[in-house]
């Protein structure tokens, strides 16, 4: 039971958490409790009670047990104690990576997602990439992207991004109000983390971008009719997979965000229509960079070719083939964090254009004379 001290100075609450507090480490500490008293009486007799004369061998067999038996107690309370304490930080963990580079929904507006990360910090799921997608009133919109460096020192820049791309794709109706608004999150936190790391320069001017941090910057939209418009910051370009693979545009990327200002001007790239059964795949450079033990490069394009080959394309599977055959070039030790993404237009029919649903609906009208 907790009792609360009348006339304390502080809020019941408060004395509630405390007393909690307490006996959670009580509880922590009970499966210490007996082998300390059996090493503490073992400790006391020893002391208090010398032998008259020598030890006997079976003596000293029962003292040593004793004390081994002590000594191992303690080392398991303090391991189990440990391991529930690092089961607990792992479900934290787990459960914060989970917000912030969340699993992609299986089907989305009529496209098929899959998608996978890679980390190179043990025990990490997100790492320096990211990705995500939302189906808006403007079409799905998809980015991709890398943060310069890997592992967990990059996350801070991939939460400033993530974040500003899932409210910034609902609102802006102009995918290129949407890079903007991703440059503007960039600048932001670079210059919160500046002025963090060195309070006494003040973060630097507002308008310098820092030469050290930079974010590469892939944004897709595919429209309900398979158009498909892409905005290319420093990142590499996407696949287009049927029956091959082929780039989907070869177009000189603008810089990465963080680098440069963005130009009043966007180079937006309208490519080709993604036609239904066709699928995109998208990738960091870890995985094109990855190379073996001898300095070959990841055969990325073959692979690739190599998994378009069955009609249609199964994102799933083309995911799984990348992950595998990438491992295995790399015997598991990666250089740098990879993200895959795979999308396939799976609708059945492209919906029809407004020129041509205005003329059918003329003809099928009846002419009044």
């Amino acid at each position: 039971m907790i009792r609360i001290r009348s006339g304390s100075p502080f809020p019941a609450s408060v004395w509630a958490r405390s007393a909690l507090a307490d006996d959670s480490r009580v509880r922590r500490l009970l499966p210490l409790v007996l082998p300390a008293a059996w090493g503490a009486a073992a400790l006391t007799w020893k002391i208090a009670c010398p032998p008259v004369q020598p030890e006997s061998l079976g003596q000293r067999v029962v003292t040593g047990v004793v004390f081994f038996t002590v000594g191992t107690g303690l080392v398991l309370g303090i391991r189990r104690g440990l391991h529930r304490e690092l089961t607990k930080v792992r479900e934290v963990a787990h459960a914060a990576q989970q917000v912030l580079l969340r699993p992609l929904p299986p089907r989305l507006d009529g496209l098929v997602l899959a998608a996978n990360q890679l980390s190179v910090s043990p025990g990490a799921a997100v790492g320096g990439d990211l990705y995500e997608a939302v189906a808006t009133p403007h079409g799905v919109r998809i980015v991709i992207g890398d943060v310069r460096g890997h592992g967990l020192a990059a996350i801070g820049s991939v939460a400033a991004v993530l974040g500003s791309f899932r409210e910034a794709a609902y609102d802006e109706p102009e995918l290129g109000g949407v890079l903007r608004r991703l440059d503007r999150a960039v600048q932001r936190h670079l210059r919160e983390r500046a002025r963090d790391e060195h309070p006494a320069a003040g973060g630097g001017e507002p308008d310098c971008p820092s030469s050290e941090e930079f974010v590469t910057v892939l944004l897709l939209e595919i429209g309900a009719d398979g158009g498909v418009l892409a905005l290319n910051c420093g990142h590499p370009w996407p696949y287009r997979m049927r029956q091959g693979a082929e780039p989907l545009a070869c177009a000189d990327p603008l810089p990465p965000l963080g680098l440069f200002p963005l130009p009043a001007e966007l180079p937006l790239h309208r490519c080709a229509r993604l036609l239904p059964g066709e699928a995109l795949f998208l990738y960091t450079d870890g995985a094109a960079d990855a190379r073996d033990a001898s300095g070959k490069f990841f055969a990325l394009e073959a692979v690739l070719a190599k998994a378009a080959l069955g009609s249609p394309v199964s994102p799933a599977a083309v995911i799984g083939t990348v992950h595998a055959e990438l491992l295995r070039h790399t015997d598991g030790r990666l250089a740098d964090d990879v993200a895959l993404l795979v999308l396939r237009n799976d609708r059945s029919r492209m919906p029809a254009q407004s020129g041509e649903t205005a003329l059918r609906r003329t003809r099928s009208e009846p002419s009044h004379r």
